[in-house]
């Protein structure tokens, strides 16, 4: 009876240890920023293990691009949570998030020492490999999202519209405007068939209360924050309040929480100009979440709390806004998208994030890194080492950070 019983437990183990283990290999590989992780999770999940079907995964990407905070990271959430249950869920976050905030740890520690061309070097080529890997993930969506006109239309719109608006919610603009013309344009593709894949592949076990939980600690946090007093207690919540209101409010995820961070932060004394640059430039380089430069944030930070306790109050309070509305949005989510109305807006929502990775490859992405004919053909020849020679992206690592290396010394 003991075994009996005991069995359901060491396979809930056994899955939420499995979920760990890939994460942590994506988030020790996954260079590219949230456009590049998409493509990594799709491969990974759809095509090789198979735990959801490509329908459940592209409206899943679709809800996490719809709602604040990092949409890779929200993405990656909730697959872990579909495997082992809310457990998962924070094994998929841990696994994919660690290695990258210890990368910015440690590039903290040494930034002060970090100059000359080797360094220089190393910056850029890193920028170039994410280049290459963007690149491939924008081609590899706008095939499968975009497949018919009607689609690859959206798209185009979303770029027209990115182009001229200047607002902080322009990415939410956009994403509301694809879910409009999908209902117009795309109602005939709400009845496409979903492969068949593993039972109960994209069920996901949140039930209705525990997201109305989630929404009002979302609500509370975001609003009853902030706290009066000059000691290290009140300073500290200070610190995590500024960091989960950057997470809070920014809607497309990545870049686009920098210039809240900039505010949070340089406008108020707490990193110098200098040291912020210089920590974006490693949060393009190293693999996993862009979010993660805010452990470097809270760790450079010159009064306490720093160090440690700053990089984990950063950390906690920029991924916790969006892991809480995603696990909001789950229990509807699960029922909406079965409708064909939903269906519909969610075909025009996917095509519209087509639009918008391929606004963010070419800014900051392409501008921040290619600055010469020499850069141009370094990211085309790792674009096609990627695509047609199916290089290992540790290849693609190894040589662009030495053609940076040897650009910048013989510059």
């Amino acid at each position: 009876m003991d075994t009996e019983m005991s069995t359901p437990h060491r396979s809930r183990v056994a899955r939420v240890f499995e979920v760990l283990t890939v994460f942590l290999r994506l988030g020790m590989t996954s260079f590219g920023g949230p456009i590049a992780h998409i493509g990594y999770f799709r491969r990974e999940f759809v095509e090789r293990r198979r735990w959801l079907d490509d329908k459940a995964f592209t409206d899943l990407v679709g809800l996490c691009q719809f709602l604040p905070g990092p949409a890779s990271s929200q993405t990656g959430f909730s697959i872990g949570w579909l495997r082992a249950g809310w457990a998962g869920g924070l094994a998929a976050w841990c696994g994919f998030t660690l290695p990258s905030v210890l990368l910015m740890l440690a590039f903290a520690a040494i930034a002060p020492d970090l100059g000359g061309p080797f360094g220089t070097g190393v910056i850029h080529g890193l920028k170039l490999v994410a280049v290459a890997v963007v690149a491939q993930a924008v081609w590899d969506m706008a095939r499968r999202l975009c497949p018919d006109r009607r689609r690859a239309a959206i798209a185009l719109a979303a770029v027209a519209l990115l182009s001229f608006l200047t607002t902080a919610f322009a990415q939410l603009i956009v994403i509301a405007a694809g879910a409009v013309l999908g209902l117009v344009l795309c109602w005939t593709d709400a009845g496409e068939p979903a492969r068949t894949v593993a039972p109960n592949a994209g069920h996901f076990r949140v039930s209705r209360p525990a997201g109305v939980i989630a929404l009002i600690a979302f609500c509370v946090l975001l609003l009853g924050l902030p706290l009066p007093g000059t000691s290290v207690a009140a300073q500290g919540v200070r610190v995590f309040e500024a960091f989960y209101r950057s997470g809070a409010l920014v809607f497309g995820g990545g870049h686009v929480v920098l210039p809240l961070l900039q505010r949070e932060t340089v406008a108020t004394g707490w990193v110098a100009p200098n040291v912020f640059l210089a920590g974006y430039g490693a949060a393009q380089a190293v693999p996993g979440p862009l979010f993660t430069f805010a452990a470097f944030l809270g760790w450079t930070m010159a009064a306490p709390p720093n160090h440690w306790s700053g990089a984990l109050l950063a950390t906690v309070g920029i991924f916790l806004p969006g892991l809480l509305l995603v696990v909001a949005a789950l229990p509807w989510w699960q029922a909406l998208r079965a409708r064909p109305a939903m269906a519909s807006a969610l075909a025009g929502v996917n095509a519209a994030v087509v639009g918008l990775l391929a606004t963010a490859f070419y800014s900051p992405v392409w501008t921040s890194a290619v600055q010469s004919q020499i850069d141009f053909a370094i990211a085309c020849l790792s674009f096609f080492l990627l695509t047609r020679w199916r290089a290992p992206a540790l290849v693609i690592v190894v040589f662009c950070v030495a053609a940076g290396i040897a650009e910048t010394v013989l510059r």
